[in-house]
């Protein structure tokens, strides 16, 4: 009744024949869809909607998109609003209209659920790792080896990686209703992969409030003109065809290995401060005096399980430690930077400076892409990433709903990448900001990448 409600007030007020406006008519909209899509009552939905706007795929609601930004393949990055660009007028919703459009359940936090996908997580890798004992069995060819190994550093990388985004998952305080619950779990999981759970926490929660400020963002902050030296070709961009596909790949291949431990060390990319700065460090100008004994405690905690990692090495070999731990390790790492690279950076989304930044702005500007089977591996911490960015407290098992709930109301203001789904769009997209995504201005409030001046064109 109250769907049929929404319907008929949509009409009226599309024609004129209602006084009462609502506050925010992308609500009105998402009602509508939800009722059409749910009742099988499209023809309400197609007679609403049409000729209204143009879309870029997608559903359409109202005349704003839902669906699938593009850039032209020969597009080039030149400081400006590309035509598929987030757009940057006023937000015609506020976040409690997002928070009413999603079920009250998505926001219920249930520990023995989450113990679950711990439980499930630590199974596979611990059988993963069972299955290295029969890799050199008499039963099984010498080469096979040159297969299993590997198959197991893919595989055992990324099941770790879904570990790894449970323990993010306690850091946003989404595991359990019990904080000190979440946090143990946390400190646990993140150590286990030599993360530093309480400082990287912190880190985290600020890279969340100050999404994409040039300013205040602790990660992936743009490079500026003047800290390029001025308006250099990129190296890739002057040299013959195999050869720049080689460089860009190395220069891929480079930030996924070193960027993570660069990161947690030296804060590489992260915000400029006048001083060293250090996930390690109580004193780094991340933390506040408060953070000490958190911070203390993971160094602790991390330092055992170096201390338990070398005296397995010694025990039982450093090569066999590093096929079985080290080499997923990476992939780990691998999985993190790529990660996190690709939910903020793409010519599509801006970065701001001063005046110009607001938290909810910042916070779409967020890229959902689609990882094919992975995003089910690593509980869908990238197709459901703009959704996180909004409402990070929410356990990652509600997020899938909770996203197509306010994809509507969100518009032309949710962006998904229009890769296709898996490695391969994902491996694309990854060329794609390797090769547009290089700098911002050094002046204006809101900033969209630059790729260079070529030496031919100058």
């Amino acid at each position: 009744g109250h769907a049929l409600k929404y319907v008929q007030l949509y009409f009226e007020v599309q024609r004129g024949m209602s006084t009462y406006v609502p506050p925010h008519s992308a609500v009105l909209r998402a009602h509508l869809i939800n009722f059409c899509s749910t009742t099988g009552h499209f023809h309400f939905y197609a007679v609403c909607t049409m000729g209204r706007g143009e879309g870029k795929g997608g559903i359409q609601a109202g005349g704003q998109s839902v669906g699938k930004a593009t850039t032209d393949p020969g597009f080039w990055a030149d400081g400006k609003r590309p035509a598929d660009g987030l757009p940057q007028e006023e937000l015609p919703f506020k976040l409690k209209d997002l928070k009413d459009a999603i079920p009250k359940h998505c926001f219920e936090r249930s520990t023995l659920r989450s113990f679950g996908f711990v439980a499930w997580d630590v199974a596979i890798v611990s059988l993963l790792f069972y299955s290295t004992l029969f890799f050199n069995h008499e039963a099984v060819p010498d080469w096979a080896a040159y297969v299993l190994w590997p198959m197991y550093w893919w595989w055992q990388g990324a099941f770790c990686t879904g570990i790894w985004v449970i323990a993010h998952e306690c850091g946003h305080r989404a595991f359990s209703d019990h904080i000190w619950l979440g946090d143990i779990v946390g400190l646990v999981l993140h150590s286990a992969l030599l993360v530093p759970y309480h400082p990287w926490r912190i880190s985290h929660a600020k890279h969340h409030k100050n999404t994409n400020s040039m300013d205040d963002d602790e990660v992936f902050v743009p490079y500026t003109l003047s800290e390029y030296g001025g308006m250099v070709p990129n190296p890739a961009d002057e040299c013959p065809g195999p050869v720049a596909c080689a460089l860009r790949i190395t220069q891929i291949l480079k930030m996924l290995t070193f960027g993570w431990p660069a990161y947690l060390a030296m804060h590489v990319t992260g915000k400029r401060y006048p001083q060293r700065t250090s996930h390690f460090e109580p004193s780094s100008p991340i933390f506040t005096t408060k953070d000490f004994m958190d911070v203390v405690i993971s160094d602790i905690v991390l330092l055992a399980v170096v201390s338990g990692l070398g005296l397995i090495g010694w025990t039982h070999g450093f090569v066999w430690l590093t096929k079985v731990y080290v080499i997923p390790y990476l992939f780990v790492n691998m999985w993190l930077v790529m990660y996190t690279d690709l939910q903020h950076t793409d010519t599509r989304l801006p970065h701001y400076r001063g005046a110009a930044m607001e938290w909810m702005k910042g916070a779409l500007c967020t890229m959902d892409r689609n990882y094919g089977i992975f995003n089910e591996i690593h509980h869908h911490i990238g197709d459901t990433h703009v959704c996180h960015h909004l409402f990070s407290y929410m356990p990652h098992y509600h997020a899938e709903e909770a996203s197509e709930a306010i994809k509507p109301v969100l518009g032309q203001y949710y962006l998904v990448d229009n890769k296709q789904p898996g490695i391969l769009g994902i491996a694309a997209a990854l060329y794609e900001t390797a090769s547009q995504c290089r700098y911002v201005d050094d002046v204006g409030e809101v900033l969209w990448w630059k790729r260079s001046v070529p030496k031919k064109t100058e």
